[in-house]
């Protein structure tokens, strides 16, 4: 077998086939109502099939459930040019610069650096210099995103997002905007469901981990060793690590919400640093040091969110995959959920 032949049978083992009609198009009503996929070692020797409304009863009395409490900026601004040309700019993060951002924008090629974006009549947005890997640097000169018109980034394999309302692609949990793209297996959480985690001894505890669109790229280097994962913001609080050495010490679990809120746990474990930036890229052999089990949406073929989640549980994950497509589970941002323990790397 030549090398790239192995490139690609490496990237292959992180591939399956998902119909179009598999991927959700629209949320699940209510939340709690998503179909929650358990597997082995949670509820019993075989895949399970529940409701999310029914996790704290998968979930046991010492256990401790972390979110990401990251807010979805409305950061898709549709604008034009002053010569009337429409010109699309999403924001993708702010820099250290007061009114700076980083973005992508359309059509780049006819937007040179300087070109002034107009919201009507009215100058918000002055396009910058290149900054590398098909981003721009932005100015905006408008007080706040709502005031121009920003829109909520829905997923561009939603087809048609003009009837969901935007604060379904944000948790009921959410708190500082900042983010891109939602943690989606907050998704599903209700006040009610986090009630009843508490009322039996399921602690709740927070992080923040400011999702950006390169935590859901698809795999694109040739070897997962090349694949660059960009940085995105973390924090973690002191009161969350002791929420999980408590866990820990009466016997519980750290059953995590979802892959950002693992990043941002397993880069404060690696790294001793409770805040800052990673650009921590979890992938099959990774030395788990924290999270016991992992709450999580179906992630598209090829991305790092299902090399984490095979890094996490091992290669059954396609058993799982297969069980929950032949049982008609609904896939992605706004689709179903899966609930995993963590199965030791045998590498």
């Amino acid at each position: 077998m030549s090398g790239s032949d192995r490139d690609e049978a490496e990237l292959d083992a992180f591939d399956y086939r998902l119909p179009s009609a598999a991927i959700a198009q629209v949320p699940c009503e209510p939340r709690s109502a998503a179909r929650l996929l358990v597997a082995p070692g949670i509820a019993g020797d075989a895949p399970s099939h529940h409701t999310v409304a029914e996790l704290p009863l998968l979930l046991a009395p010492n256990d401790v459930l972390v979110l990401n409490e990251t807010r979805v900026l409305p950061a898709r601004l549709r604008l034009t040019k002053r010569t009337g040309g429409a010109a699309e700019v999403l924001l993708l993060e702010q820099t250290a610069n007061a009114g700076e951002w980083l973005a992508l924008v359309k059509p780049a090629r006819r937007l040179p650096a300087g070109t002034e974006l107009l919201a009507g009549d009215r100058p918000v947005v002055l396009d910058g210099d290149d900054a590398g890997a098909g981003r721009r640097l932005f100015t905006l000169l408008a007080d706040d995103l709502h005031s121009i018109g920003g829109q909520i980034p829905f997923p561009p394999y939603i087809r048609d997002a003009t009837g969901i309302d935007p604060e379904r692609y944000q948790t009921v949990y959410a708190r500082r905007p900042g983010s891109v793209a939602a943690p989606t297996a907050g998704l599903h959480l209700t006040t009610a469901v986090l009630d009843a985690c508490r009322s039996r001894r399921i602690e709740i505890a927070t992080v923040e981990l400011v999702v950006g669109l390169d935590t859901f790229r698809p795999l694109t280097a040739p070897t997962l060793a090349e694949h660059v994962m960009h940085t995105e913001r973390y924090q973690v609080p002191a009161a969350t690590l002791a929420a999980c050495d408590r866990a820990r010490e009466a016997g519980g679990r750290v059953v995590a919400v979802g892959t950002t809120t693992v990043r941002a746990l397993e880069a404060a474990a690696h790294t001793g640093a409770l805040e800052g930036r990673t650009d921590l890229f979890i992938r099959p052999g990774f030395e788990f040091r924290l999270i016991d089990v992992l709450l999580t949406n179906f992630h598209q073929p090829r991305s790092t969110l299902l090399v984490l989640l095979a890094a996490f549980y091992g290669p059954g994950w396609r058993d799982l995959y297969e069980t929950a497509l032949a049982a008609g589970y609904r896939f992605l941002s706004f689709g179903d959920a899966m609930l995993v323990p963590r199965v030791p790397s045998m590498t």
